[in-house]
């Protein structure tokens, strides 16, 4: 068994115009002071990084894994969940996505989905530039607005949408191959890959590559009313990263999964900080443990009542004391009685 890593944060949900925040160095110097070691980048963000230049330059990379090493920190992850979004985008959510991309490339979806493919091409290669072996994004999706079949969907659409989705991302995942970094997505509603049933379609349509594998993140789970331990039993092989994130789910007689149009306050499931929601975190770390995962557990933060910095604040000591240190020892080795293939022959009564 091997003990993980942590705890880390996922920055995205915290850099902003006003200090620390509005910089790499000193977000790193606020995260290491909650008692933080490492960080996951989102690389949309290029006050945290130049995502060409980290693929393009090997100095760079250097300079900027140098820069979070200073802070005392590591990086643990990059993270394109907004480009891997735009992989693939059903013409339904074309405007809203749309602001996901660089102003040249909107009212475009031609020239925005190829954006976001390069974009995804640089991962690759700034993820083996900085030493990581894991990258997190989003698959996007064709067939969410297909969802729930109303009215009933034409015979093989899904069929065609798995096989278009598959051909988009097989040879970004072949180049992450070539670069020796997982791919690992987010499993998560408005994507394709929202639970395990659709992921084991992609998988079915990539030739089970190698490359396509998870970020496991059980809040997204406990708001579809998914089994989230069962999950671990069933694809453990392929967890490559963890978000550590807490939800909620309290149907009424008024509103249950679909949240009635209601704002995240208001809605059945909700994402809540660490402590404060319904998943057990306690059995997943024993999972993960006795699994051998052995990535990193980084907060996401994302509460709909709960101040952020507290979020943060109470997050680090929260992971860090469900992190499990796996023992290297059999809790009943006292009592061994040594053996060889004699002795074990001899206790069977063989001779």
């Amino acid at each position: 068994m091997k003990t993980l890593k942590g705890p880390g944060l996922f920055l995205a949900q915290f850099m902003g115009d006003q200090p620390p925040f509005n910089s790499l160095k000193s977000i790193c110097q606020w995260a290491k002071s909650l008692g933080f070691v490492g960080v996951q980048i989102p690389t949309w963000d290029s006050r945290c990084i130049d995502l060409q230049k980290a693929a393009e330059s090997k100095t760079y990379a250097d300079e900027l894994k140098g820069l979070v090493n200073e802070c005392g920190l590591e990086i643990t992850e990059l993270s394109t969940h907004l480009q891997g979004q735009l992989v693939a985008v059903h013409p339904t959510y074309d405007t809203l996505f749309d602001g996901f991309a660089p102003e040249q490339y909107r009212n475009n979806p031609k020239a925005r989905t190829e954006w976001a493919v390069q974009q995804l091409r640089y991962a690759a290669r700034a993820s083996q530039n900085l030493g990581l072996n894991a990258h997190a994004t989003f698959s996007g999706a064709l067939l969410w607005p297909m969802v729930y079949p109303w009215p009933q969907r034409p015979a093989g659409l899904v069929e065609t949408g798995f096989k278009e989705l598959a051909n988009r991302w097989l040879p970004i995942l072949n180049h992450f191959d070539e670069h020796g970094v997982d791919v690992c997505y987010e499993i998560h509603p408005n994507e394709d890959l929202h639970d395990g049933i659709s992921y084991e379609m992609f998988l079915q349509h990539t030739n089970n590559h190698p490359r396509a594998c998870l970020l496991y993140d059980p809040s997204h789970f406990v708001l579809q009313c998914l089994d989230y331990l069962e999950y671990i039993d069933n694809y453990h092989e392929r967890i490559r990263m963890f978000h550590v994130k807490d939800a909620e789910f309290n149907p009424t007689g008024k509103q249950g999964v679909y949240g009635g149009y209601q704002n995240w306050i208001d809605r059945a499931g909700r994402f809540r900080s660490l402590g404060d929601g319904q998943v057990d975190f306690k059995s997943i770390f024993s999972k993960l443990a006795a699994y051998d995962y052995s990535g990193w557990a980084v907060l996401e933060w994302e509460c709909c009542i709960k101040h952020p910095e507290d979020g943060a604040r109470e997050g680090a000591p929260f992971i860090k004391d469900h992190i499990i240190r796996v023992t290297e020892k059999a809790f009943d080795d006292f009592a061994g009685t040594g053996s060889d293939e004699k002795f074990n022959r001899g206790v069977l009564g063989l001779k």
